[in-house]
């Protein structure tokens, strides 16, 4: 009886160290990326203290990055799928353009802005048949699209923007880009709604798990049951519908559209989902690693300014991101498969 209770401690002792290291293999992804974000923070804090310590710069990062956040959470669903989607830059200006011919015609700033959103849907739409229908790989086909969505709006808008400062007498201007409280831009917390709606039907609804074995394995989704089609296709008509809500955010914000509205974000928002750990090669990504990604590119194009070097940084530092990230999950998924 004595050795029987004296076994018990030995048995029991290593149970919670097994249910930690479970746990640190789960959230890897998500402790990697936040451990990221917090050594860059402290180098920048160390190199600019002045900026890095004070409140400006953070509601600067809470107004500007939701304007590629909103397009690379949703994002991370299409690239979890093993497909890329290279044409929401256009899609923002798509659906900006809809929104200025309804606009223009109604006086409605809602009827413009369903159009704004439908146009969004109709691209992403048009990708997903494209990819999924006809056969088209992602890649090829998103850069066509992306020339041919931009096209479309040149013409529709013959190159000519359109003023928005009548968009401030309906509520949808403070409801977008208004300050709560003063202080909080609103579109910051639509950044963390759709990162929170996306990150549930990822984690907790048979859609995530569906597009989790999509990435993984086609052939083994299929003969699961999983419709791969509808699954693609949905997840493009997200994007699609994401980037025409976040150009209408931009344009808000500054009130006005220019026809080349979303050229400049691409970089920044495919270097947020590829540093946040989603899998160039689909079936891995968390919406969460996304997010923190988001903010951690935001953030480095003011620090570079705050260090005294030049704008022309940031596009060799993003690069230099995207590279890195895929290589190392090329190196990884090596080692795993051998």
């Amino acid at each position: 009886m004595n050795i029987s209770n004296n076994q018990e401690p030995l048995q029991a002792g290593p149970a919670p160290v097994k249910r930690m290291s479970r746990h640190l293999r789960k959230y890897s992804l998500q402790i990697g990326i936040v451990g990221v974000a917090l050594f860059i923070w402290i180098l920048f804090v160390i190199g600019s203290p002045r900026t890095f310590l004070g409140s400006d710069i953070y509601y600067a990062f809470m107004s500007t990055t939701p304007f590629f956040a909103l397009m690379a959470i949703p994002l991370t669903l299409v690239i979890i799928t093993g497909e890329i989607d290279l044409s929401f830059p256009s899609v923002m200006a798509l659906g900006m353009t809809a929104f200025s011919v309804v606009f223009q015609a109604t006086g409605s700033v809602w009827l413009g802005f369903i159009a704004c959103i439908a146009a969004g849907v109709l691209a992403g739409y048009i990708n997903g048949v494209l990819i999924v229908k006809i056969g088209i790989p992602s890649l090829v086909a998103t850069i066509g699209t992306q020339f041919f969505f931009r096209g479309v709006v040149m013409v529709v808008t013959n190159g000519q923007g359109l003023g928005m400062t009548q968009v401030r007498e309906n509520i949808l201007y403070p409801a977008m880009v208004g300050r709560i409280g003063g202080l909080i831009p609103a579109q910051f917390v639509w950044t963390i709604v759709f990162a929170a709606v996306i990150w549930f039907f990822l984690n907790r609804h048979k859609f995530g798990a569906h597009v989790y074995l999509t990435g993984d394995n086609v052939e083994s989704a299929r003969l699961m049951g999983v419709n791969v089609a509808k699954i693609k296709i949905v997840t493009f008509m997200i994007v699609g519908a994401a980037a025409a809500f976040a150009g209408f955010v931009v344009s808000e914000e500054v009130l006005f559209f220019w026809p080349t509205l979303g050229e400049g974000y691409m970089l920044n928002t495919l270097a947020s989902v590829f540093l946040g750990g989603t899998s160039v090669f689909g079936g891995s990504g968390t919406i969460f690693g996304t997010f923190v990604a988001c903010f951690i590119i935001g953030a480095i194009n003011a620090g570079i300014v705050a260090a005294g070097l030049t704008g022309f940084w940031t596009s060799l530092i993003y690069g230099l991101i995207i590279v890195v990230s895929v290589s190392i999950q090329t190196l990884v998924g090596r080692r795993i498969t051998r």
